[in-house]
């Protein structure tokens, strides 16, 4: 008997919402703090096991969890992977050209430039194709990955480099990576070493916030308070990320950027503009701006409703990159037609889908044919990153992404 496409879609969802709750419930002791060395036993990295030699609980009490994890990782691998064979093709060689261009440090760059954010949306993709810090075919990658990020995480906070022109870029996608990983990782020393670089990450973005409520390409302090949409948006989705993963975030802090999200919203469009001191209204904010109050919890924010009409206006998948910044675009604007629902989303999927494919390029290295996008102004790890996102949605493997 064959199952229907949409019945294999709730499955993989049901899956992915049992493997993370699964791994919550095994790593969850780590977060107690209280020890059984009293008792006789010792904790140990994702287990117990008792001090005496000769005897282990973690073999009786990890052992039928550990098997269940593997079986839902193999029917997820099964049931989640994109739909059709030329999209399951081109998802796989993008990301292994996407790990050939990583570097000896864990890190990705655009042309040398933004090695925060190019390897947080890197290791964005890999996530998605249900690869973390210790499964999956790109275990490793994602594993260096978080280890260059932690390395560049700053006595204040920032993920990043101040050199950086834009650093709060690579700050929020930072926040946005880390926060996935924390909530799949395994490794009780990994975990705790995430918990902090996060909760200080936190803190930063809050003193960097301007007072307008927004942010800009530096913190306020550096920036002299001047504030703009995009990065904006990259703040608020990592502190949501930040706080599904358990990581505390001042209601203040997302309150203040709403509404500076209400106060950049044109009225008489729908549009969202460039920043609080104006700039037009912009299609590709406007959609990461539906994205943001979406993960913010605001589907009944009034001022979506326009928002969404202006962006089916302007963000056809079949326009021509008249306005910039498309994959950017549409990287938040998949966001929001994966979390409308089914209908809305096959519509939207299917014709995304097919543009994306038709503009991939097939190379080889070496043995290896892989393939990436050269669109787009910062450069092919960017774009490539943000497509096999899109691609990949449906595998509903991030909590910041499924519905």
């Amino acid at each position: 008997m064959t199952l229907s496409l949409l019945t294999m879609k709730g499955l993989c969802r049901a899956f992915a919402f049992v493997r993370v709750l699964a791994r919550f419930v095994i790593t969850g002791f780590a977060l107690t703090g209280f020890s059984l060395a009293r008792f006789g036993f010792s904790l140990a990295r994702l287990g117990f096991s008792l001090a005496r030699p000769g005897f282990s609980l973690a073999r009786f009490a990890l052992t039928p969890a550990i098997i269940w994890l593997t079986l839902i990782g193999s029917a997820q691998e099964c049931l989640a992977s994109p739909s059709d064979p030329q999209t399951r093709v081109t998802v796989s060689q993008g990301l292994d050209w996407l790990a050939f261009q990583q570097h000896k440090l864990g890190h990705w760059t655009a042309q040398g430039r933004y090695p925060a954010a190019m390897t947080s949306l890197a290791g964005l993709a890999f996530l998605c194709e249900g690869s973390t810090t210790t499964q999956g075919k790109y275990a490793e990658n994602v594993r260096r990955a978080v280890d260059f990020l932690t390395r560049r995480s700053r006595i204040n906070g920032l993920i990043g480099d101040v050199q950086d022109e834009r650093y709060t870029y690579g700050h929020g996608f930072a926040m946005l990576f880390l926060s996935q990983v924390l909530g799949e990782e395994e490794d009780l020393d990994r975990r705790q070493e995430l918990i902090g670089v996060l909760t200080k990450a936190v803190q930063f973005t809050g003193q960097a916030q301007t007072t307008s409520g927004g942010w800009g390409y530096v913190s306020a302090k550096d920036g002299g308070g001047f504030d703009e949409g995009s990065t904006t948006i990259t703040q608020v989705q990592g502190l949501r990320g930040c706080r599904n993963a358990g990581i505390p975030v001042p209601k203040e802090v997302v309150d203040k950027a709403i509404g500076y999200i209400h106060k950049c919203t044109n009225l008489t469009d729908g549009g969202v503009q460039y920043g609080s001191k104006g700039g037009g209204s912009r299609p590709a904010i406007t959609a990461a701006a539906i994205a943001c109050l979406y993960n913010a919890g605001e589907y009944d924010d009034k001022y979506v409703p326009k928002m969404l009409e202006y962006c089916e206006q302007q963000l056809k998948p079949s326009n021509r990159n008249s306005f910039g910044h498309w994959h950017y675009a549409h990287f938040y604007y998949a966001q929001v037609k994966y979390r409308e629902g089914e209908a809305t989303w096959e519509d939207y999927y299917s014709k995304i889908r097919e543009r994306l494919l038709d503009e991939a390029t097939v190379m080889e290295i070496g043995d290896t044919t892989v393939s990436m996008w050269k669109e787009g102004f910062i450069g092919p790890v960017y774009t490539t990153s943000l497509n096999l996102i899109i691609l990949q949605l449906e595998n509903a493997y991030l909590p910041i992404y499924q519905r």
